[in-house]
């Protein structure tokens, strides 16, 4: 039984075909193999963007939302050495007119998430985050709420200095259940470009050969 290999659906990514070379649709002349019954559809391991993907000017709402608890916000604290107990004192929090007596989630961990949430779409290949700039909070992030993230794609240009690689500059922002913006900044990472091979064909071949379907 044959395998063929079915390319990472992304509308901006050109199709691969089994040979592992990278083509679009609109490249004439490209061989095509017909699958038949005794061949298998394989999914590569392949996640995110590489540099020829992203385009200026694009808006990427990033799928996943994060509802943050109280043990999220209390275990961060701890484990970065704040003593702000603002954080983690229900008692003392009742006295913080700001919050209205609410513990307030630590603003490093909605920092955190944000940027975690953006990384599917904007960094999952990058091979460095080269700095955030005018990090703003806009508004408090309480125990129960849910985040979601969003960025904009806003200069895109190759590295001089490593012609495999690019550079992505972009703004992202945090917003809660009710669509209030919490945070925003600015972010430039290195993303390699797809030529570069780099976050592609690294899954394991089973020594015990590929998975088929079972012979009638």
């Amino acid at each position: 039984m044959g395998v063929v290999v079915t390319p990472y659906s992304h509308p901006n990514r050109p199709n691969r075909h089994p040979n592992g070379q990278f083509v679009t649709p609109e490249r004439e002349g490209c061989p095509r193999r017909r699958q038949d019954s005794r061949m298998t559809n394989v999914v590569p391991a392949q996640l995110g963007r590489f540099f020829e993907d992203f385009e200026i000017g694009t808006v990427y709402q990033h799928p996943f939302g994060r509802t943050i608890s109280e043990a999220d916000s209390t275990w961060f604290t701890l484990l970065t050495c704040n003593t702000n107990q603002n954080h983690f004192n229900a008692h003392l929090a009742q006295s913080n007119p700001i919050t209205q007596g609410r513990i307030i989630v630590n603003s490093g961990l909605t920092v955190a998430l944000v940027l975690g949430l953006s990384v599917i779409d904007m960094s999952q290949n990058a091979v460095a985050n080269l700095g955030w700039t005018d990090i703003k909070l806009t508004h408090p992030v309480y125990i129960g709420d849910t985040i979601y993230a969003e960025s904009i794609c806003l200069d895109k240009r190759e590295s001089s200095s490593r012609p495999e690689m690019g550079i992505i500059r972009m703004k992202t922002r945090g917003l809660n259940q009710d669509g209030d913006e919490i945070v925003s900044w600015f972010r430039s990472v290195m993303v390699p470009k797809r030529t570069s091979g780099i976050g592609q064909d690294y899954f394991p071949a089973a020594k015990t050969g590929p998975l088929e379907m079972p012979s009638e």
